[in-house]
């Protein structure tokens, strides 16, 4: 059964209408696999001799002890972050009499060979080896460590499925649980109760007796069985449809009507953003990335390197248009065809996303104008990054729309979520981003820091002076790729 499952996934894959291009993006994904494959392989071999040449008179295991909690709490946050839990679509299923705990079972044990599980043995299995070889503890033991470890690593994988599906809709509810995090942390930096030691305690006993590693061996399956019934208790096409009774509440945007003839396309996305849980998302993620400055301003090795904050620039202020802009128009894709349909002026329809677009980078900008307190540079060039979004970006992304083939459903986590991602999505951010920064760098170091900053001014400037000839080609584009696109957002595999 679960070879047919395979095999039905794979002809889903295939034939799809975005085959190439889903094909492209996960031949670009593994080469990201292997880069990071190779990096965590040769940071498990070389884990002992650094952390005994950086630690001297530790044991480089106890060390490791002390710290795999902290790293077993941070990779329940990147794959809660990142992690694509693996996804069968059940509505043809339920036509035919396959049992609902295969199905569920195919669904859980495909997630035992995700890319966040294979990483963890390259960076466990050699350390484990090494320090086998450098201590002289019994193979046994070693082994036993190496079993609990990893088995700890496959209990955050089915962990992160029970978070999913809990608090994937709701991140505020995971504000107590943030709380609990914190509460240990403070224990910890304070020296009151120390958690990552008592966690270390652990594994030295597993150590002493390595039988003690089947604890968590059997607590996979205990978190296997508790998502085996989370599961079938959801497996149902009208599951999706329950929820809270609550009053209904409605937002019509009519202060929009003084904006001509755009307004109702205005309309349409202010409530597409505020009624759906992935573009409302994007809100809070570009309020948060804000904050992305403070990785960078203050540190004084990046102050004699401004093409980097050239880059901060560009992310901060445009951080809204790259999430939302990439997707234009896929956002519309399960009412698209029918809004070809209409005598509905594709400029018109152009303009609103860009009018949309344009005020988020208004809005950001103004938001971020207190980094100025790290020096006038920083507000100059964020300054000039914005107009250069405005200009030059906007009708960037906007042309790459006219490429969109893959259709979005809007009430998807923007969590790893790779629905309505292609080619066009990653090819556009050489111009956004890489564009930019090499001509401020080069105008920055042949000539001077304020010609590189009027540069990307007078670009913005100049895209804004022929943004209606710029406008009419993007409408041509998107005239030009109708067809193909209404045919591909009517494909419902991602």
């Amino acid at each position: 059964m679960f070879k047919h499952f395979i095999s039905l996934q794979w002809k889903a894959f295939t034939r799809s209408a975005s085959f190439g291009k889903s094909l492209g993006l996960k031949i670009f994904m593994g080469f990201i696999a292997i880069y990071f494959s190779i990096v965590f392989l040769f940071l498990g071999i070389g884990l002992y001799p650094l952390l005994n040449e950086a630690f001297p008179g530790q044991e480089p295991l106890q060390i490791v002890n002390e710290w795999v909690l902290v790293y077993l709490a941070l990779e329940l946050v990147m794959r809660f972050m990142l992690q694509t839990l693996p996804v069968v679509s059940i509505r043809p299923l339920l036509a035919v009499p396959i049992a609902k705990r295969k199905v569920v079972n195919y669904v859980l044990l495909r997630s035992f060979f995700s890319f966040f599980n294979f990483l963890p043995l390259l960076l466990v299995v050699p350390f484990a080896v090494f320090t086998q070889y450098k201590t002289g503890i019994s193979p046994l033991s070693m082994a036993g460590w190496t079993v609990a470890v990893y088995a700890l690593i496959l209990n955050i994988n089915f962990i992160n499925f029970l978070l999913k599906k809990k608090f994937a809709d709701d991140l505020k509810a995971l504000l107590p649980y943030f709380v609990i995090v914190l509460i240990f942390y403070t224990l910890e930096r304070l020296g009151v109760f120390s958690i990552t030691g008592l966690f270390a305690d652990g594994l030295n006993e597993v150590l002493k007796m390595p039988f003690l590693a089947l604890l968590p061996v059997i607590l996979i399956f205990v978190l296997f069985k508790w998502n085996q019934k989370v599961l079938e208790s959801r497996f149902y096409l009208d599951e999706s449809l329950k929820g809270k009774t609550q009053e209904a509440k409605s937002q019509d945007f009519q202060w929009l009507r003084k904006f001509g003839n755009i307004a109702p396309f205005l309309q349409l996305d202010l409530k597409l953003i505020w009624r759906n849980k992935r573009p409302k998302t994007l809100i809070f993620i570009s309020l948060l990335i804000m904050g992305y400055g403070m990785i960078f301003y203050p540190q004084e090795n990046y102050q004699s390197m401004p093409a980097i904050f050239v880059f901060v620039g560009i992310f901060m202020t445009g951080i809204f248009m790259i999430n939302f802009g990439q997707f234009i128009p896929a956002w519309d894709s399960s009412y698209y065809s029918m809004m070809m349909s209409q005598n509905i002026p594709l400029k018109q329809y152009l303009a609103a996303k860009a009018a949309l677009i344009t005020f988020s980078i208004v809005v950001l900008t103004i938001l971020t104008t207190p980094y100025v307190f790290f020096g006038w540079k920083i507000l100059v060039i964020n300054l000039a990054c914005a107009i250069y979004n405005i200009g030059i970006n906007v009708p960037v992304l906007l042309f790459a729309g006219s490429f969109n083939r893959k259709r979005i459903d809007l009430e998807k986590s923007p969590f790893m979520n790779y629905q309505g991602t292609g080619a066009a999505q990653w090819l556009v951010g050489l111009p956004l981003l890489i564009v930019p920064i090499l001509l401020f760098w080069l105008v920055n170091k042949f000539v001077s820091f304020e010609v590189g900053v009027l540069v990307l001014a007078g670009l913005g400037l100049l895209g804004l002076i022929l943004r209606k000839s710029i406008m009419e080609m993007v409408a041509q584009s998107y005239q030009k790729n109708k067809y193909a696109m209404i045919n591909g957002f009517k494909q419902t595999g991602e």
